[in-house]
């Protein structure tokens, strides 16, 4: 596991696709079992990541620490950001997504609405254009997103709507050949629960997207 800080406090590492973020009903190996492994400590789960996606978490190591992240993460002041390579191209170079999501648990997937309802959150997400280019015959688009929400399958569902899905993501519409998803967790900026300092994590994609869009990463 790649580890990219830890203390007494918090570890902040990268999660491998095809890991799941904390230990669900199906048991078997995840990030929490992983790192009390790796590290000996008891670890405290704070936020997720779709099995399918990787990039940059963090975890608390203490109680404490992870009520005070936690509260930091629901009154939204925990930054993160992602990279998506989806299909086609936009139609701004930078614009803010506002949707309202629903949830269907037994299929585990969302949908955007036209009302609310019971059971249906305000989604919100910024992105911005960094590059486009053809491949195979087809564009696709690599695009830098602020989260606002923390919906499931947020990012998924708000840019399928809009009919521009994400590379590799068949469960929202993509009709591709590629065997990853195109989204990557790519920084995370916090404050440190003790400390206070801001720190600001990022890790370089490791999947399709550095395959095909800025390398240098």
């Amino acid at each position: 596991m790649e580890i990219l800080f830890e203390d007494s406090n918090i570890i902040v590492c990268v999660k491998p696709v095809g890991i799941i973020s904390q230990s669900d009903s199906g048991g078997g190996e995840s990030m929490i079992s992983l790192l009390q492994a790796q590290t000996g400590a008891e670890i405290f789960p704070l936020h997720r990541l779709d099995r399918e996606t990787g990039g940059v978490m963090v975890y608390a190591k203490t109680k404490a620490a992870a009520a005070k992240l936690s509260r930091d993460i629901a009154e939204r002041r925990l930054c993160k950001e992602y990279l998506a390579m989806i299909h086609g191209v936009p139609e701004k170079y930078e614009d803010t997504l506002c949707d309202l999501l629903f949830k269907d648990s037994r299929k585990n997937k969302s949908y955007v609405v036209s009302r609310e309802r019971k059971g249906v959150k305000q989604a919100k997400l910024l992105y911005y254009l960094k590059d486009k280019k053809q491949i195979g015959g087809e564009w696709y688009s690599l695009v830098e997103i602020k989260l606002f929400t923390g919906r499931t399958h947020q990012i998924r569902v708000q840019f399928s709507h809009r009919k521009i899905p994400l590379a590799g993501d068949k469960k929202y519409g993509a009709r591709d050949n590629f065997s990853e998803l195109g989204l990557w967790s790519y920084k995370l900026e916090f404050a440190h629960p003790e400390t206070h300092e801001i720190l600001s994590f990022i890790s370089p994609p490791q999947n399709i997207i550095s395959q095909h869009f800025f390398k240098e990463l």
